[in-house]
């Protein structure tokens, strides 16, 4: 029998889960990342992981077919790079070959959110459709497309960038250079920020305790909203209806049959997703919604671990 196994690496914490070929997790182990010691150190401890979790499940090496990681940042995957990562100060580094060479198996990589939706479109909530277009709402806010079992790259394998796309009346600066773009709002920093200029303008609200605190996060708001705070609910609003906008040239663009929400703002729930999709009536042709389901992301935490273990499947098959 064979099994895959799907790394999630992240600027604070590694996990690593096992994985059988119908992508089922079978178990996985959580690790800091210990980053300041550097990435040789990294690997290796990405190699005891991956023994540790055989070693439990009673796993030869020999029946480890692939190893597959999703990494933040700018990635090749043709080349198996990590062209750069900020958090882990990686620049062009060989990840693939490197831990391939550890390990004793063929490794593959690429970007986290990518590997987060290719996840969702193989085993969770858009398992079976032919085009998944999915958004991650986080601290930023990022896209991708599978299309009938491939992801879609671009030129560059920059597609993808949904949260630096700008929008009109927007004023905030945005970390990449531009202003306005759609992450300023639409993430947790994004609702946090709407709160945070509000209050500071003299808005009445119940989040004027937290925000004096200096505690106001995007959770605050939705539990004020859920109270019927009414700052907390035009935010939310306002968050879901610009959401609503973005994600209109998405869905004009790729013609999906299914939108994944994932990520973090995803456990908002329909205080954005209503707003969405009342946006999504006005700004797009009934022809594509007629066809298209949107859903919450159903893997949560272990869509990266599990959509990286089914990238690299894939990818070992195309080389056989």
């Amino acid at each position: 029998m064979s099994y895959l196994v799907g790394i999630d690496v992240g600027g604070t914490n590694i996990v690593c889960g096992l994985v059988d070929m119908e992508y089922n997790l079978l178990q996985t182990l959580k690790r800091p990342t210990e980053r300041h010691l550097g990435s040789d150190h990294v690997l290796n401890k990405m190699v005891s992981m991956i023994d540790e979790l055989l070693d439990h499940a009673k796993v030869d090496r020999s029946e480890l077919k692939a190893v597959g990681a999703g990494i933040p940042g700018f990635i090749d995957p043709k080349r198996g790079y990590v062209t750069f990562n900020s958090n882990l100060q990686w620049r062009d580094l060989p990840f693939a070959d490197l831990l391939s060479e550890k390990i004793g198996v063929p490794v593959f990589i690429d970007n986290d959110v990518r590997m987060y939706i290719f996840g969702e479109a193989m085993k969770g909530a858009g398992k079976g459709a032919n085009v998944v277009h999915g958004v991650t709402i986080g601290t930023g806010l990022a896209a991708a497309t599978v299309s009938n079992g491939e992801l879609f790259y671009g030129s560059g394998y920059m597609a993808g960038e949904l949260g630096h796309v700008t929008i009109d009346g927007e004023k905030t600066p945005c970390g990449c250079g531009l202003t306005g773009c759609l992450e300023t709002v639409v993430s947790a920093t994004g609702i946090a920020r709407q709160a945070t200029e509000a209050l500071a303008a003299g808005r009445e609200s119940s989040l004027r305790e937290v925000y004096d605190k200096g505690e106001l996060t995007a959770a605050e708001v939705s539990k004020a909203y859920d109270a019927g705070d009414a700052l907390a609910i035009e935010i939310m609003n306002y968050t879901g209806k610009v959401l609503g906008k973005g994600l209109a040239y998405s869905i004009s663009l790729f013609s999906p049959d299914v939108v994944v929400i994932g990520g973090g703002g995803a456990m908002a729930g329909e205080r954005l997703l209503k707003p969405m999709r009342e946006e999504l009536h006005r700004s797009v042709y009934k022809g594509y919604l007629e066809r298209l389901s949107i859903r919450v992301g159903e893997l949560i935490d272990n869509g990266g671990v599990i959509g990286s273990a089914a990238f690299a499947n894939s990818s070992v098959s195309k080389q056989a």
